[in-house]
């Protein structure tokens, strides 16, 4: 596992307290190995897990395998959201998240959603996606086959973003993965502390009787580039290298 890093990355957010946060691009680096290694370890099972996951669910088991791998290289710097539907996903525990975490616990407990959704003291959303490809029809125009679960999806990639059920997301950590010999990996990482509601899109609500049961703004092109700026780390490969500078119109990586 090989991966450009950015040393030039701007990894500090403004805190609640107004105080500067930063993440060193070392524990990015070390999330990803922790990530891979246990990606690897379930390829050992003799159960095929990523297909009974799905690609929906398993972008969304990427995303939490992250999370978990950053709370643990942070030294539990960040906690994971105590409500699965609070927000963000990683809540900040410094001199203030621990006071107010404390007070939460000790006055109404961790199972009530309104004091995580959103936490005051703020803290990291991860969010991941393995990118767009065309329809299975305009695949067959193209003389290919839309790709599967394990099929690597960089050559008919048109596109990435990432989906929130808000436009107040920022300090957003956003995750691009991929399917190296059938097996998933992150092949970029990005980071947004500076997104505003403007870069995400209107919240579409869900349709009657369709398949999306919640709320959702895709992120526009100029927050896409605003985290294009900040990237974190890239997989060592021309193809994601290529395909992300191409993708924003520039040559940073």
């Amino acid at each position: 596992m090989t991966y450009l890093i950015n040393s030039k990355a701007n990894t500090s957010f403004i805190t609640a307290s107004g105080q500067v946060e930063t993440i060193g691009t070392e524990i990015f680096e070390r999330a990803l190995a922790d990530v891979q290694l246990v990606i690897e370890s379930l390829n050992d099972i003799p159960v095929d897990v990523f297909s009974i996951l799905g690609m929906r669910n398993l972008s969304a088991f990427i995303g939490e395998l992250f999370a978990k791998s950053l709370v643990k290289e942070s030294e539990n710097r960040y906690v994971g959201n105590p409500h699965q539907d609070g927000y963000p996903d990683l809540l900040l525990m410094d001199a203030h998240g621990l006071n107010l975490y404390e007070d939460i616990r000790l006055k109404n407990g961790l199972r009530d959603k309104f004091p995580f959704s959103p936490f005051a003291n703020g803290g990291l959303e991860i969010k991941a996606t393995c990118g767009d490809v065309p329809t299975p029809a305009k695949c067959a125009k193209l003389n290919m086959t839309k790709p599967h679960i394990g099929d690597t999806r960089i050559s008919l990639m048109t596109g990435y973003t990432w989906k929130a059920h808000h436009r107040e997301t920022n300090n957003l950590v956003g995750i691009l993965w991929d399917f190296f010999n059938g097996v998933p990996k992150i092949v970029a990482v990005f980071f947004g502390s500076d997104l505003s509601p403007e870069d995400w899109g209107a919240i579409v609500q869900p349709k009657e009787g369709g398949g999306r049961t919640t709320s959702v703004s895709i992120m526009k092109r100029e927050g896409i580039g605003k985290m294009y700026r900040n990237w974190i780390a890239v997989e060592d490969d021309r193809r994601y290298i290529d395909y992300i500078n191409r993708y924003n119109r520039g040559h940073l990586i």
